[in-house]
């Protein structure tokens, strides 16, 4: 499969499948009831950042083209290639990229903390000041904290939009103050065709990628974008050979986890292992197979030690080993 970028949802104009929800919000501001705060909710790459900046840009002023959809606007307008460049003043974006391009574990206080400062000044140019959180998942507890200001203090004209994959997560505090929006996942051959009219891929692996990504189409193109087929052959072909285990391949694979592009590739190898493991799993409960303690446990591992090495930085090779030992283990019951 050829190499692609997959879009940040700034830049994307089209969302499909998620007409309810764009419906919903442009009734209420064709109304004038308008919320401050809306919580975009929903399983992560169902379009919720594309959402966000749909809304945004038809709040900022930039005129509804249908040929886009019921929030639609056009890429070429002035206020669409202001957002797509990041130039917009009246927009601003909390997300765990740094200044400096790189991905950071959570939004840190301090930027969640220029939100309230954004909110006491007049838009400069448009109807509207608008800030999207993406995601609010990752707001620290003081960041998540720093907002509250904002949503308790309703600015006028302003409006706060905020994306969440686990809003069961957020401070219940927050939650209460946000009217909520929610997004699902498309159905398995609609989302197959998505990727499918995006990368060079078969059908039967957008197919496949689909059903990995559990109908979420944005997640399917990053999958696709970070050779998850690959990974998920890796995971096939382990638990398969079980309780034998290829040492070569096993060592290999384990090479090939250094790196910021290991990191991902130890992350996928873990999902996909887990995902299969959860499968198997649920399979045998249903035929009363035993030995089932063993596979759970063996899951639990699958699920333990990616947040394990990220937190206390582990070796990801040794944490591959041990996950090895405990399917091992599963497949010997």
């Amino acid at each position: 499969m050829a190499e692609f970028e997959v879009p940040h949802p700034r830049a994307v104009f089209q969302l499909q499948g998620q007409e309810a929800a764009e419906a919903s919000f442009e009734d209420a501001r064709a109304r004038g009831r308008l919320h401050h705060a809306w919580l975009l909710t929903g399983p992560e790459g169902v379009g919720k950042a594309t959402f966000a900046y749909r809304a945004a840009r038809r709040l900022l002023g930039a005129p509804l083209d249908p040929d886009y959809g019921v929030l639609g606007s056009n890429p070429e307008h002035p206020i669409s290639r202001q957002v797509a460049a990041r130039s917009h003043p009246d927009i601003m974006v909390l997300e765990r990229e740094g200044p400096d391009g790189k991905p950071r574990r959570i939004i840190p206080v301090d930027d969640a903390r220029k939100l309230s400062e954004f909110f006491s000044k007049s838009p400069a140019s448009a109807p509207h000041r608008v800030a999207i959180i993406d995601a609010a998942d990752d707001l620290n507890p003081n960041a998540a904290n720093a907002i509250l200001k904002t949503l308790e203090e309703p600015p006028p004209r302003g409006v706060l939009l905020m994306v969440s994959h686990a809003p069961g997560r957020l401070l219940p505090t927050v939650r209460s103050r946000c009217r909520r929006l929610a997004f699902r996942p498309l159905n398995l051959e609609v989302t197959a065709d998505f990727v499918r009219d995006r990368t060079d891929v078969d059908a039967d692996d957008a197919l496949r990628l689909a059903r990995m990504a559990e109908g979420a189409p944005g997640r399917a193109l990053v999958l696709a974008a970070t050779k998850a087929l690959t990974m998920d052959d890796a995971a096939r072909d382990i638990l398969e050979s079980l309780p034998q285990v290829d040492d070569t391949r096993a060592l290999s694979l384990a090479e090939s986890f250094r790196g910021g592009e290991g990191a991902a590739r130890f992350a996928l190898l873990f999902e996909r292992l887990s995902d299969r493991v959860h499968g198997f799993a649920t399979d045998q409960a249903g035929h009363g197979a035993g030995g089932l303690d063993r596979w759970a446990a063996a899951w639990e591992t699958l699920q333990r030690l990616p947040r394990e090495v990220e937190g206390l930085n582990m070796d990801r090779a040794d944490a591959f080993f041990t996950a090895l030992a405990d399917l091992r283990r599963a497949a010997q019951a």
